[in-house]
């Protein structure tokens, strides 16, 4: 049976979850999850600057990803991201050959994203999302990957079995490839690579840093599996759950406050600012 779909219409739940500054915060650990996979791990070593730049495929990826479910064209760009992996392939340190299209790399890519939303919707958002919520919003998931023009094969029918699917490749597939352990040490020690303000020259980002690096690298390790912590010996601890979970709940209640053109304009901005730094050529905003 194919999995089931959903119109990606203006109210749908994945527009309005998308369109939230908060989807981009599991972000960081969206991206660990693909490194792990030993064929997007090898690629991005091989196909990218990602030892010189960590941060670079990031700053190409997030932007059009999200253009893919927010922008008017969204069918058109995913084709095109599409297209901009049919040359990734080769093979890794073990010799095992990979491709980027390879339905269950490419899926697990998408899924990767797809567990980002669903993970900032349960950690960030103050609105518990009902069964038949969740089931809508994993069809619309679906749908935005159909977008990509490839094979459905790899696809769950249900969220149940896409929970299902998720945790077995956590558990059993994913490796510490090269780039999974360089971005892992830049997590737990930070790295001079990644400007978290735009404007103020280095003396504001490094303090920016000093303020921020704790909160993200408690965002990142606190969002990730705990069988994916486990397996990896990533550090997490009773303290470490207790103040993830508090600053859950401080976001959770803060952003009740905050208007919701505020908080349209603040993710519009930050993909604008994530895009300026990207590939010459290869980020057209969503809006």
């Amino acid at each position: 049976m194919p999995p089931p779909s959903r119109p990606l219409g203006p109210d749908s739940l994945l527009r309005r979850y998308a369109a939230d500054v908060r989807s981009l915060l599991p972000g960081a650990a969206a991206g660990l999850l693909q490194l792990m996979h030993p064929a997007i791990g090898a690629g991005v070593g091989e196909h990218s600057a990602f030892f010189d730049a960590p941060f670079d495929r990031i700053h190409r990826s997030v932007p059009q990803i999200w253009a893919t479910i927010l922008a008017p064209d969204g069918a058109d760009r995913a084709r095109a991201v599409r297209d901009l992996h049919r040359s990734i392939g080769g093979a890794d340190e073990l010799g095992r050959r990979y491709h980027a299209l390879t339905p269950e790399t490419f899926w697990w890519a998408h899924a990767t994203f797809t567990w980002e939303i669903f993970k900032a919707a349960e950690l960030f958002h103050p609105a518990t999302l009902r069964a038949e919520e969740l089931e809508a919003l994993y069809a619309e998931t679906v749908t935005w990957y159909s977008r990509y023009g490839v094979s459905m094969r790899p696809v769950p029918p249900d969220y149940a079995a896409f929970q299902s699917k998720f945790w077995h490749v956590c558990a059993e597939e994913l490796e510490l490839t090269p780039a999974a352990a360089r971005a892992l040490d830049i997590a737990r020690h930070g790295s001079d690579t990644l400007t978290l303000l735009p404007v103020g020259g280095p003396r504001a980002d490094r303090a920016g840093r000093l303020v921020a690096e704790r909160p993200l690298r408690l965002v990142t390790f606190g969002c990730l599996p705990p069988i994916v912590r486990l397996r990896f010996a990533i550090p997490w601890g009773p303290l470490d759950e207790t103040a993830f979970r508090a600053l859950a709940l401080a976001n959770r209640q803060g952003y009740r406050m905050v208007p919701s053109g505020l908080n349209r304009w603040a993710l519009q901005r930050m993909l604008r600012y994530i895009g300026a730094h990207t590939r010459e050529g290869r980020y057209r905003p969503a809006a």
